[in-house]
């Protein structure tokens, strides 16, 4: 009996900046890209609701 590529566990997508790209197949660099844009949507949400609360305390400690 063959056995399956998807019954295989696959390892989980990290990624470290300046990893050597090299060896990584298509496939892979797709999947950390995907990884990264969704870092960096959860980043810019961070900052987005830091900036939303220090704007409401700068307002409400003016008035």
């Amino acid at each position: 009996m063959a056995v399956e590529d998807d019954d295989k566990p696959r390892k989980k997508v990290t990624h470290e900046i300046g990893q050597d790209l090299s060896l990584l197949s298509v496939e892979e660099l797709a999947e950390r890209i995907a990884l990264m844009n969704s870092e960096i949507e959860r980043v810019q949400q961070a900052m987005t609701k830091k900036r939303a609360s220090k704007d409401a305390a700068k307002s409400f400690f003016k008035s």
